[in-house]
């Protein structure tokens, strides 16, 4: 599990295609302090293995299905990416529940200034659409954000200063692919409301979700 909370910028050193898989070579500094092998690190927010590593380097296996499904399929060497370990229990959760598992991936469709702040719109698939909402968690790019607008086929977040220069989002431009995980808890329950009553219980109703502070 991770919290969204970007630890360091990484570089694409190399991409080995093999017949199965990618092996990806990343440099970075923190967050291989205290990693060892078979340890997770999330890399544009998908949780990935480390199979080897060294002072200034890891390397980690994509599947083919992941570059399918996740915005890998634009990763070149020299390409910046964002870093996080797994966190710590115990430690303190500055973003929200992150799992490292795509939904799906979003367009960038337009960047706004807004004070200090830059507002970007991301264009996102009809059936995401139900599990972002205003207010709410959503993770881009393994960055934990907080949405301040969301349609059926759109979402905005707000970028402060600090997120801007220290992640990979002052790269982006309209047009660019980024990995969407939504909220956790959203798609539980919009799994529950679907699925109807559960076994041995009433289900989980409008009602009961109010009543427990939902």
């Amino acid at each position: 599990m991770f919290t969204g909370i970007i630890e360091e910028l990484g570089i694409i050193r190399a991409m080995d295609r093999r017949t199965d898989s990618i092996v990806l070579t990343i440099e970075a500094h923190t967050v291989l302090e205290g990693t060892r092998i078979g340890d997770s690190i999330a890399v544009n927010g998908v949780c990935l293995t480390v199979t080897s590593l060294n002072d200034t380097s890891f390397t980690a296996d994509v599947m083919h299905e992941t570059m399918r499904r996740t915005s890998f399929c634009e990763l070149r060497t020299g390409s910046p990416v964002n870093l996080e370990r797994a966190m710590q229990v115990g430690g303190r959760l500055g973003g929200h529940i992150v799992s490292g598992h795509i939904d799906g991936t979003g367009h960038v469709s337009r960047i706004e200034n807004d004070g200090i702040a830059r507002v970007i719109t991301i264009s996102i698939p009809k059936d995401m659409a139900p599990f972002i909402v205003e207010k709410g968690s959503i993770t881009i790019d393994g960055i934990s954000l907080t949405v301040v607008s969301a349609g059926s086929s759109q979402f905005s977040v707000s970028i402060i200063p600090h997120t801007m220069s220290h992640t990979t989002l002052m790269g982006k431009h309209p047009g660019a692919i980024v990995n969407l995980e939504t909220d956790i808890v959203g798609k539980y329950i919009h799994r529950f409301m679907e699925t109807g009553p559960v076994e041995s219980s009433k289900g989980v109703t409008m009602e009961m979700l109010l009543e427990n502070g939902f």
